[in-house]
């Protein structure tokens, strides 16, 4: 028992005994499944049963749009639509000017425990005063002042980003009310995490399936938690052909440490797949992508992901594309300069990656 006066996260959910029997038995090079097209199907089918959402391919996702704005070189507009049947969803979605089809990214806003702004920490909110200032903020705070999707309009891709449950015009949360959230969804045998994986995997084959985008050129990416939903939306599924991840990937065993975030609970539940983990290591997910281009960035200063941790979850990433022959399709790196954030100079480097692996074939 832990002794009085200990931190919550040295209660029995932090678990040694636990800890140590997590060995990923389904992982590439250890799962007796030596195929990697049947692993594939056999992993990304296991996340799928713990999703605890079943799939929505048969929704309709019955768009409407608002009329179209001009932006610095690209056109700008709302579109609501139903990602799941539960519900309408509003996302932001821009196209550059010129003649289609275009590469496109589907992104994928972080947690940061704000609320009251989703797809405005990425795309600067044209259509609502009130939240630009807010927007703003978070621009200059992660960003240096820029908005991701507007940039990547302006370089000639159609850009998507939707609300999560619980941002911006999905009756914002409050950080004390995730767990009462994540707990009413798993009375109910669904899952918080799981909603949000079915909805970003819907969201990108809406992406793809629009007229103006080339669907052989669709891309996922995101910052935090947007980086994490990232990855795993290419895991899960065919339209995304690449990935982004900033600032989320490591090991599971490397956050499951006294002091880390994912032990209080709260924003944990937007990525907690209940039971995954006694087969699956988070970096097991994202190899179900291979041998597609990803690329995963880290700071050496980012609070949230200890060195161990993200150290071991690249050379699985790394030992998965390297027996695909495709290792470099793969690029891991950590910035010794770098926090939990998304500098300008970074995002011109992803930016020219994302060129060089979206170019139009020949």
């Amino acid at each position: 028992m832990p002794a009085a006066g200990d931190p919550p996260d040295a209660l029995p959910g932090f678990h040694p005994a636990l800890k140590d029997e997590l060995t990923f038995p389904l992982a590439w090079g250890t799962s007796p499944v030596r195929d990697f097209e049947a692993w594939r199907r056999t992993a990304r089918a296991t996340v799928e049963a713990h999703l605890l959402v079943d799939p929505q391919d048969d929704t309709p996702y019955a768009p409407q749009f608002t009329a179209r704005s001009d932006g610095d070189g690209y056109t700008r507009e709302l579109v609501t639509l139903s990602l799941t049947r539960y519900g309408r969803v509003r996302g932001a979605l821009l196209t550059p000017h010129g003649t289609g089809p275009f590469p496109a990214v589907l992104l994928l806003h972080d947690h940061g425990s704000r609320f009251d702004i989703g797809k405005e920490k990425l795309v600067r909110p044209w259509y609502d005063d009130t939240r630009l200032a807010a927007a703003v903020d978070w621009a200059d705070r992660h960003f240096d002042g820029r908005f991701p999707g507007d940039e990547l309009a302006r370089r000639g891709y159609v850009v998507f980003c939707a609300d999560a449950l619980g941002w911006g015009d999905r009756e914002p949360l409050t950080y004390e009310r995730q767990q009462a959230l994540a707990s009413n969804l798993f009375h109910l045998g669904s899952s918080l995490a799981g909603l949000l994986a079915r909805e970003d995997q819907r969201a990108a084959g809406f992406l793809a399936g629009l007229d103006r985008v080339d669907a052989r050129r669709v891309a996922a990416a995101g910052f935090s938690m947007g980086g994490y939903r990232a990855w795993q939306t290419a895991a899960l599924s065919d339209d995304i052909a690449a990935a982004v991840s900033v600032c989320w990937m490591t090991g599971l065993k490397g956050m499951l440490v006294p002091g880390n975030n994912t032990l209080r609970g709260q924003s944990a539940f937007h990525m907690l797949h209940p039971g995954l983990a006694r087969h699956l290591d988070l970096p097991d997910v994202a190899s179900i992508a291979a041998p597609k281009p990803m690329l995963f960035l880290g700071g050496e200063q980012d609070p949230l992901f200890t060195a161990e941790g993200v150290r071991t979850a690249y050379a699985r990433l790394r030992a998965v594309w390297h027996s695909r022959g495709a290792a470099d399709r793969l690029r891991t790196e950590t910035r010794p300069d770098m926090g939990h954030a998304f500098p300008r100079r970074v995002q011109d480097e992803v930016f020219a990656w994302l060129e060089s692996v979206t170019a139009a074939p020949d």
